[in-house]
């Protein structure tokens, strides 16, 4: 029987601990991100949880041993992997690692994550060798007015596709940095669910337009329903008042709140009566 080391049974106890202690658990990827970036990842994370990067078959055993209850969440744990433990709630943890992830120049062999465009308009070159070189990776540059300008927009690596080493400094020239680095949360489980990026990956405003619409939706048919909740009654009441207000009205019965009303009418009606028999006589 092969010896397993004392120290894997240690990191499973650790592993099981942090999954233990915090109900949003997230399997992430960890590809490419340079030391210091991590580092500063690390601090960043300490706000909300604990981040644990290790060996991807311990990761599996420990969430195996947690009561089974994460079958699911397993099957997102590929190449290099870390554990993220926290006390958001999947969404707020979801737009956390999106607002935690930083640009960084193309060193060239990196693959594009998105298209990487070119936007037309001046940029902070004086006219030189850099307009050839611009020209040379497939930027439309040219010298208008003593400046160097892209003439228009255009997609120079699409994505997918790899970024050459030319291109990559032509982009660093231009101040353009197309590599994201951070975490790639791949997926998170909370109280039995599991939520992949697709998931997560919502439009707050739009979200916020739907609820206000949802809403008022609601309020009007309950209103239109005559059912009256702690949101409709002042407005049933309002136009109870009302309607019973007009066929008082309508019907001559005289009160309080009326009586003004009904000799205004009165008024009203009487010189329209008075116009009618002048013109007869």
């Amino acid at each position: 029987m092969a010896h397993v080391a004392q120290w894997k049974y240690k990191e499973i106890e650790e592993l099981k601990k942090i999954i233990n202690s915090y109900p949003s658990i997230a399997i992430v990827g960890i590809e490419n991100i340079p030391a210091p970036q991590m580092q500063k990842l690390r601090e960043k994370i300490r706000e909300i949880g604990v981040l644990r990067v290790s060996r991807n078959r311990l990761i599996k055993r420990a969430l195996e041993e947690c009561g089974g209850k994460f079958p699911e969440l397993a099957k997102a744990i590929s190449g290099q992997t870390g554990i993220l433990a926290a006390k958001e709630n999947p969404f707020k943890l979801y737009k956390f690692i999106k607002a935690s992830r930083t640009k960084a120049p193309a060193k060239g062999g990196e693959i594009a994550q998105s298209d990487i465009e070119i936007k037309a308009g001046e940029t902070p070159f004086k006219p030189g060798p850099i307009v050839g070189e611009l020209q040379k990776v497939g930027i439309p540059a040219a010298i208008e007015g003593g400046k160097v300008v892209i003439k228009k927009d255009k997609v120079l690596v699409k994505a997918g596709e790899t970024i050459s080493k030319e291109i990559a400094q032509a982009l660093t020239r231009l101040e353009i940095y197309p590599i994201e680095i951070g975490l790639n949360l791949r997926a998170v489980y909370e109280d039995g669910v599991v939520y992949t990026p697709d998931l997560l990956e919502i439009d707050e405003e739009k979200f916020r337009q739907q609820i206000i619409d949802a809403v008022r939706n609601a309020l009007t048919l309950a209103i239109d329903r005559k059912w009256a909740t702690k949101e409709t009654i002042n407005y049933l009441i309002s136009m109870a008042h009302q309607d019973a207000l007009a066929l008082s009205l309508s019907i001559g019965f005289p009160t309080k709140e009326n009586m003004e009303l009904l000799l205004r009418k009165a008024y009203i009606e009487a010189l329209h009566l008075k116009n009618l028999v002048d013109k007869k006589s």
